[in-house]
């Protein structure tokens, strides 16, 4: 041991306000580098803002711990990781319940420090251990010469005062990019985001009321606003459609009722077919009568799990418990599958209503042979939210050979934002290690880096497990013996808590920081349609450094929110405000020369397109109908949506088939609109209050400030824009108009009507002399095309 280079690193911990007792010493028998009580002791504060001690701390968080510790160390090197028993383990820092993460970042220089301190020949183990070497169990995790490799080096020669602590640009923390994130970035006015928000959330313009109150009191009167939005019913619908793109619940295999299984719900389960309806005489109608009970009660138990999420919203209960809630949502059409629904009749206000959901809880399961009973401590069934609901089981299957992995990667997902197939790189020859290793999943460090992860939260999940419908049942032969062990990350689960081990790991997720901040990045994709950066991987990329400090930024945005949302009691509500208010929502256009600044503010403002679902909202909204056709479930595959199942992730960009959609959507509604406005008395229409079709261009003085004024409302209405009449954007629309109107007087024999596919209000082709009904179409179905409208 070069005992010289442990006393320099001690020295520069010092520094720190660290110290490395014996109790601490690198070298020793110890089977980890952490001190007694898990954590450094803190630094003083004279201590810790010396030069050398903040250049030391800022060039291992933005060099060191980035680019290197947490891409690829801390994958193994963590409690219940791969090298748990090594001597160099980390903490991580998305556990840290400090929001600065200072503890955790302290622990981990610390724990670099030393193993960098320690040399064999003239290297750092560090360094060495990073490229293979010295039997490290994660073979060669770096190149050398890679960025990686050198970053370690330069550590090492830092830490061992081989080289001095100078400060650079990563010391300075990236002193290049010192200019606010935001600077030079437009925001939305108050009035564009409140439209914004409440066409996102509720499907609707904002009232003339809530337009009042926001143009008085700014962004401090937002939060009423959507206080009172939030309890309308088209905003939990809009919830449960956001959550079901998350989780996919909709999309299992089998018919709707075959969520409940054979074993324990076969006399209930298909009530709907065997209903009787012999009161409708006529056998026709009587099988219309059936076909309509078992269609709707399909739909009441798919909702079911969305309806436990609408509920904890509703009632703002903690948000905890979508993983801790001992319920589950049940109606009038689905308590009669689960064979409940004769205890429960008097708790439905209306037993007929099948989508009237209750809360209620199970009784411990009974199947048909005592063999498929329950075991059960308080004679209900252990419900623990989503994770043990039956459609969240079904959606995702297990089989003999994937061992409830898919569930425990799902978990993962889901409820902690990890995506565990990104803990380590695909084995590259798959035959070599099972020849190697008798159980590879548990022996060759490159299978055991996911598995030690995801093995014992599948072994949670054991009681799921009678094949083929894994719904409940443990496997015959017992749990499998050549994988982990049931537990979560360390901590193995007590045998006692098998019949309940769902709950145990429930509660001990609502605890996680990780849960707090997923559930918020999950608020940022219903508001945004996009998930949240993941951090850059590419060291050589020219643009890393840009990409970093915009996930940086999103990323302390995500985990200040996250700590509000956990101290107040997880209300999902209060994210949703906190993200509206946020300038990551509020950003509307960049419009950066600058290269590296286009790649930093990549993500911000109109990136993705609406929803069909959102489309058919917003036409409702502004034109008091929908258009109707992306309500067909083939229609809106075609334009980007997602079926549950097969097709599970929402287009990003517009295909040609989409772009002929949304031309078709923008001529009829156009066509189904403008003419029926205009044949409507002037104080209920909508789109064209101050103008009559008989204004044109040059028909008067004033003709063209009042065409300019109508376009300036329609812009208003369609794009939510407030343009000024004389602006840029009005006089493009205004050209357009004239133009149209010019074309039709060069033609001969125009017709004098409008089409008889646009028809009034009358439902008779309306006069159009002058063709400007035409022109007012035309500049409608421009609008409709524009990225202000099919984007937002």
């Amino acid at each position: 041991m070069n005992r010289h280079a442990l006393f320099t690193a001690s020295i520069l911990l010092s520094a720190a306000g660290w110290t490395l007792g014996p109790a601490t010493a690198v070298g020793s028998d110890a089977p980890n580098s952490a001190p007694a009580g898990g954590n450094p002791p803190p630094s003083s504060e004279a201590s810790y803002a010396s030069p050398v001690c903040s250049a030391a701390d800022t060039y291992f968080l933005e060099e060191v711990w980035n680019k290197v510790g947490s891409q690829h160390c801390l994958k193994c090197h963590k409690p219940g990781g791969d090298a748990d028993e090594s001597k160099f383990v980390l903490q991580d820092p998305a556990k840290d319940t400090d929001p600065g993460r200072r503890a955790s970042l302290r622990h981990n220089r610390m724990a670099f420090a030393q193993m960098a301190a320690l040399a064999e020949g003239n290297q750092s183990r560090l360094v060495l251990k990073s490229i293979g070497e010295l039997k490290h169990g994660g073979d060669d995790v770096l190149k050398p010469g890679s960025v990686g490799y050198r970053i370690l080096e330069d550590f090492a020669g830092r830490t061992t005062g081989k080289q001095e602590w100078k400060a650079s640009a990563a010391d300075a923390g990236g002193s290049k990019n010192a200019r606010p994130f935001f600077e030079g970035v437009t925001m939305l006015d108050d009035r564009r985001l409140l439209r914004r928000a409440t066409l996102s959330l509720a499907g609707r313009l904002p009232t003339v009321e809530e337009l009042a109150a926001v143009q008085k009191g700014g962004l401090k009167a937002m939060g009423p606003v959507l206080d009172a939005l939030m309890k309308e019913d088209a905003f939990y619908d809009r919830l449960a459609e956001a959550f079901n793109d998350i989780f996919l619940t909709r999309g299992y295999d089998d018919v709707p009722e075959r969520v409940l299984d054979y074993e324990h719900f076969t006399a209930t389960r298909e009530w709907a077919q065997k209903y009787d309806l012999s009161s409708i005489a006529d056998p026709k109608e009587r099988q219309k009568a059936k076909y309509k009970l078992v269609d709707t009660f399909r739909e009441a138990i798919l909702r079911e799990p969305m309806e436990l999420i609408k509920h904890i919203v509703r009632e703002e209960r903690p948000f905890t418990e979508i993983v801790t809630a001992d319920y589950i949502m049940v109606s009038p059409y689905t308590a009669r599958g689960y064979g409940v629904f004769d205890e429960l009749h008097d708790k439905f206000h209306n037993v007929e209503d099948p989508f009237e959901f209750i809360p209620v809880r199970l009784k411990a399961l009974k199947g048909r042979s005592a063999r498929t009973n329950e075991e059960s401590a308080t004679g209900f069934y252990p419900h623990a939210g989503m994770l043990t609901t039956f459609h969240y089981l079904k959606r995702y299957p297990t089989t003999e050979t994937n061992r409830n992995r898919l569930r425990a990667r799902m978990y993962y997902q889901h409820f902690l934002g990890i995506d565990v197939l990104e803990l380590a790189a695909r084995v590259s020859d798959a035959a070599a290690v099972t020849a190697k290793f008798k159980v590879p999943t548990m022996e060759a460090s490159e299978c055991v880096v996911c598995h030690k992860t995801i093995d014992p939260v599948a072994g949670l999940f054991q009681e799921y497990y009678a094949l083929p419908e894994a719904l409940f049942g443990p496997r015959k032969e017992g749990w499998f013996k050549d994988m982990f062990g049931p537990g979560l990350e360390g901590e193995g689960m007590p045998p006692d808590q098998r019949w309940r081990a769902l709950q145990w790991l429930g509660e001990r997720t609502a605890k996680d920081p990780r849960f707090a901040s997923t559930m918020v990045e999950h608020v940022y994709y219903v508001l945004t349609g996009r998930k949240a950066l993941l951090p850059p991987k590419a060291l050589d990329d020219p643009a890393y450094d840009a990409k970093k400090r915009a996930y940086q930024a999103q990323r302390k945005e995500i985990e200040d929110i996250a700590s509000r949302f956990a101290k107040g009691g997880f209300n999902l509500k209060y994210a949703f405000k906190e993200w509206i208010a946020s300038p990551f929502y509020r950003a509307d256009a960049t419009g950066m020369a600058d290269s590296q600044r286009r790649a930093e503010l990549a993500d911000l403002g109109v990136a993705r397109m609406l929803a069909p679902e959102q489309v058919e909202r917003k036409v409702a909204a502004i034109f008091q109908k929908p258009w109707g056709k992306l309500k067909d479930k083939e229609f809106a595959l075609l334009y980007g949506g997602i079926d549950f199942k097969e097709v599970t992730e929402r287009a990003a960009d517009p295909s040609g088939a989409m772009g002929a959609i949304q031309r078709l959507m923008a001529d009829e509604v156009a066509c189904g609109n403008v003419a029926l406005d205009f044949t409507t008395e002037p104080a209920k229409r909508k789109l064209f209050p101050d103008i009559e079709p008989d204004v044109l261009p040059d028909s008067s003085p004033d003709a063209e400030q009042r065409l300019r004024k109508a376009i300036v409302h329609l812009h208003q209405q369609i794009l939510g824009r407030y343009d000024a009449p004389d602006s840029a954007e009005v006089g493009r629309t205004y050209r357009l108009f004239k133009d149209i109107l010019s074309d039709a007087q060069e033609r001969k024999n125009v017709e004098a009507l409008e089409s008889y596919f646009c028809r009034g209000a009358s439902d008779q082709r309306a006069p159009d002399p002058k063709y400007t009904l035409r022109a007012w179409r035309g500049v409608v179905t421009y609008l409709l095309r524009r990225q202000d409208f099919l984007y937002e």
